[in-house]
């Protein structure tokens, strides 16, 4: 068996490494990060891990997060909702 090297996510050189649809992931452009919600007219459909609008981000810019800016993402929505008593 051996063993695959991990490709850095470029978004041109490597589509087949892009995040794909449920994934969080982060727009570069905005620096937002959000789940990969799907792709449309050649754009990335992008939504809040909170929840809410979608927003596009072009496809090259979209890149994976680090475990650490997911966990970072999910924990501001789970303290969020313990704010607001959900």
């Amino acid at each position: 068996m051996t063993t695959r090297k991990a490709t850095p996510l470029s978004g041109v050189d490597h589509p087949e490494s892009r995040p794909g649809v449920g994934d969080v992931a982060k727009d570069a452009d905005t620096g937002r990060v959000g789940l990969v919600m799907g792709q449309l007219g050649g754009r990335v459909q992008m939504r809040p891990v909170s929840g809410g609008i979608e927003w596009d981000a072009m496809p090259d810019r979209v890149t994976a997060v680090r475990a650490r800016e997911e966990l970072s993402a999910r924990l501001a929505v789970r303290n969020g909702n313990s704010r607001s008593g959900l």
